[in-house]
């Protein structure tokens, strides 16, 4: 009868105990489901709505428009702009929106342009620091791949500018 009554009461300690535990999920799940163009961090607006859960495909993966998109794409300005030198880059996170790249190649954030050679085609970026040697390698975003013409599977080589 004892240990009835221990496992009752066990149960109750670890299914209240859950409730605290799935805060942060039920944080998570709000934050998804804030309006369209509201970053889940810091208030700023983003780019491009999040791909929806089903999303199979690279262009269901895209979820910028094609003002976005226009925008990325429009003509590099050379007044201004600072070679940072070249970076090999994969495929980011496919389900972060917007036009971005992740590279050594900057230590504080900055809008950019990057330029694939094989296709001649340029997008405009925002540059987003991260840890590393300038050599080591880049992310960039679905995006910006696909407006570059660059594969999707594979390592591209790219010339980085900042504005």
């Amino acid at each position: 009868m004892m240990y009835r009554f221990f496992f009752g009461a066990t149960a109750l300690v670890v299914l209240a105990g859950c409730t605290e535990l799935s805060a942060p999920f039920q944080q998570r799940e709000r934050q998804a489901d804030a309006p369209a163009g509201v970053s889940d961090t810091d208030g700023a607006p983003e780019t491009a709505a999040a791909p929806p859960a089903d999303a199979a495909s690279e262009a269901a993966f895209d979820t910028t428009s094609a003002e976005e998109r226009a925008r990325a794409a429009a003509a590099p300005s050379e007044a201004g702009a600072q070679s940072l030198g070249t970076t090999v880059a994969s495929l980011g996170d496919p389900t972060r929106s917007g036009f971005w790249l992740e590279t050594p190649l900057v230590d504080a954030p900055a809008q950019g342009r990057v330029e694939y050679p094989e296709t001649g085609k340029s997008a405009q970026v925002e540059l987003i620091p991260i840890d590393g040697a300038a050599t080591a390698g880049s992310r960039i975003s679905l995006p910006a791949m696909r407006l570059l013409g660059a594969p999707l599977t594979g390592l591209v080589t790219l010339r980085v500018f900042r504005n």
